[in-house]
């Protein structure tokens, strides 16, 4: 699938910088085992509101090189995704944390990740309109995982991803001009529950996006990103 290439591209690209090197290939590790689903989404939305708006933006996104639209689209979806890579990262080193087993040295190494993936994505998604949405699922999750020790119930763990898909639904929708509808609020849901049948992987229907998406046909297909600013 373009998409997924596009963003697990873009993702390691974001995270070029990270040192020491063993660092850095720990974290690529990690983004090609992911199947990317938050990103994809992310993508996906802000082309099902191309889409619907009947813009001849929608036709090139990820087909021509250095297009500026979609290399911004594609900067929210690595946001996006990356906040979920160090969440569920977080999530993982809370259930089975490996101090317990002998594994110092790599719970460590796991912890310093999960906080360079979440920062990267806050600062993809900074001063953009899912900035709001991206603190508060953020903030969800450290809620969750708090009541998740105290009574022990593992079904708070699921509720990152219906959190982190309803982020793609605001940072895709608002990339171009359009808004995540109640409707698409409730299929990103839909998708958290398949993604928790299949192993974290669900994917997106364009054309059922296209059908949920609301869309300003008044607003510019203009992307607005931290850069702006």
């Amino acid at each position: 699938m373009q998409e997924v290439a596009v963003v697990r591209r873009a993702a390691k690209e974001v995270l070029e910088g990270v040192e020491p090197e063993r660092l850095h290939d720990r974290i690529v590790s990690r983004l090609d085992r992911s199947s990317m689903t938050a990103g994809v989404l992310t993508v996906r939305c802000a082309r099902a509101v191309l889409e619907r708006r009947g813009t001849s933006a929608a036709r090139p996104v990820f087909e021509r090189p250095d297009d500026p639209l979609a290399d911004a689209i594609a900067r929210r979806a690595v946001g996006v995704q990356l906040i979920y890579e160090g969440l569920a990262l977080t999530r993982t080193l809370s259930q089975d944390p490996p101090w317990l087993s002998g594994r110092k040295e790599d719970g460590d190494l796991d912890v310093l990740i999960a906080d360079i993936l979440v920062a990267r994505g806050f600062h993809l998604l900074a001063r953009t309109e899912a900035a709001d949405e991206a603190v508060g699922t953020v903030q969800s999750f450290g809620r969750d995982q708090t009541v998740r020790r105290e009574t022990d119930d593992p079904s708070l763990d699921h509720n990152l991803e219906a959190d982190v898909y309803e982020l793609a639904t605001v940072a895709g929708t608002t990339a171009v001009g359009g808004q995540p509808s109640p409707s698409l609020r409730e299929y990103a849901g839909s998708l958290a529950r398949k993604a928790r049948t299949n192993g974290d992987t669900a994917e997106p229907e364009s054309e059922q996006l296209a059908r949920l998406v609301a869309v300003d046909s008044t607003a510019s297909d203009g992307v607005r990103t931290s850069a702006d600013h």
